[in-house]
């Protein structure tokens, strides 16, 4: 009936990462015969492991009539802290669209943050060869709207986003940093809509960010 009105129609399967195999297929062969065009499998509960998550979009590839016909898709909710790799796992088992959520937000602790998966993903594009299409300047500026809107303020050591993604006070980490950045940073700060890194001034700072600062401040 959904077909009659629409050409994309999403198929969700409940619990899908805890629902035995075999019956899972049935229940998305039976989804697609009807007229399904994307299928979802979340991970309702947060329970999955990578390898478990991954390996159920190869069985159901594999196994289900048509299914290479659909777009397979991850929804994964993050209660252990799994979600961004579940979702990325689920990538590399076939799946080629992803349910995430700006900063993680979502139904108890959270959904796979849409900032994480991007950026692995182009960070790590030698293991992972896809494309989002996300223009991932605006990753900073829209954590930051959503942040305002919702209230829920984002941990400063947030991956990405977070007050302390970009910036270093070891003064090791420092003194790494004005020699190479990419001894201590694999992104760019640019990229994902920042001016630049910080380096924070304290107890852990060495002489090299101390006189960096000072020039900064045209005291030397």
């Amino acid at each position: 009936m959904a077909r009659e009105y629409v050409q994309d129609v999403e198929f969700s399967p409940e619990d899908a990462s805890r629902t035995e195999r075999d019956y899972l297929a049935e229940v998305v062969a039976a989804a697609i015969e009807a007229g399904a065009t994307t299928i979802n499998c979340p991970d309702t509960v947060g329970y999955t492991t990578p390898a478990e998550y991954r390996a159920m979009f190869e069985h159901l590839i594999a196994h289900v009539p048509g299914a290479n016909n659909v777009i397979f898709s991850t929804h994964c909710h993050n209660d252990l802290g799994l979600a961004t790799a579940n979702s990325l796992a689920g990538v590399m088992g076939g799946a080629r669209q992803v349910e995430c959520t700006v900063n993680g937000i979502g139904e108890r602790a959270g959904n796979a943050s849409l900032e994480e998966v991007v950026m692995a993903m182009r960070t790590r594009n030698d293991v992972m060869p896809f494309v989002t299409g996300i223009h991932t300047r605006k990753l900073v500026p829209i954590s930051r709207v959503v942040s305002s809107l919702t209230g829920m303020h984002v941990q400063r050591n947030k991956a990405i986003v977070g007050e302390n993604a970009f910036a270093h006070e070891s003064g090791i980490h420092q003194d790494g940093m004005m020699k190479n950045r990419t001894t201590y940073e694999i992104m760019l700060p640019e990229d994902v809509g920042l001016t630049q890194t910080k380096y924070v001034l304290g107890k852990l700072s060495g002489r090299h960010a101390f006189k960096a600062r000072l020039d900064e401040l045209g005291c030397t």
